[in-house]
C-alpha cells in the first residue's frame, strides 16, 4: 500500500510541474505576441535609424 501511495503523490507532483510549465510557456508565447503587435504602430516605440551608434569625434 506504501508503494502505491508513494507513486500517487509523486503522479501528483509531476501533473503540478506539467501545468506550471504550461502556464509558463504560456506566459512568454503572450509577451512574445504583445511585443510582435506592437511593430510598425505609429503609437509605438520610436528608433532613430540615421542616428548614429557613436559619439563625433571632437
Amino acid at each position: 500500500m506504501y508503494a502505491y501511495e508513494l507513486y500517487r503523490h509523486t503522479s501528483a507532483e509531476l501533473i503540478r510541474r506539467a501545468d506550471a510549465e504550461r502556464e509558463i510557456g504560456r506566459a512568454r508565447r503572450l509577451r512574445r505576441a504583445a511585443r510582435r503587435t506592437g511593430r510598425g504602430d505609429p503609437g509605438g516605440k520610436v528608433m532613430e535609424a540615421d542616428r548614429s551608434r557613436f559619439a563625433p569625434a571632437a
